[in-house]
């Protein structure tokens, strides 16, 4: 019985993964695991700096990946719509710069070093995003 129940439950994630972003791909797979490491190594950062761990700045932080994968979601929709694959890769592209941008701050701040020229890139890059906003 608990082979059938796993077996239904693998299809069922299958056929969603499927529906929401059209298959499994390289750069769909590429981007979940800069999600992964982001939200590893920001944590790692937080404990090193004794900032301590906040549930709620948590939750937030998952929420935030979460509302990321609904527009990449949405964008693959869309596709389906105009029969291309352009608005999708475009999203998850737009999020993976963040997410590497993200992960090469926690490195930083985790005491390792990093290349002066990464540095100078990563504040223009944030004073850009908030010269924007």
């Amino acid at each position: 019985m608990n082979q059938t129940i796993l077996g239904s439950l693998t299809a069922f994630g299958a056929t969603l993964v499927t529906y929401a972003f059209g298959g499994w791909s390289e750069l769909l797979g590429f981007f979940l695991v800069a999600v992964a490491i982001d939200y590893v190594t920001g944590v790692a950062a937080s404990l090193k700096e004794k900032s301590g761990l906040n549930s709620n700045i948590g939750f937030w932080g998952l929420a935030k990946k979460g509302l990321m994968l609904l527009i990449i979601l949405l964008g693959h929709r869309m596709d389906m719509l105009i029969g291309g694959s352009v608005v999708m890769n475009a999203a998850i592209y737009f999020y993976l710069v963040n997410e590497l941008i993200s992960i090469t701050e926690n490195y930083g701040r985790l005491g390792l070093p990093l290349p002066e020229k990464i540095k100078e890139v990563i504040t223009q890059l944030k004073n850009s995003k908030h010269d924007k906003n």
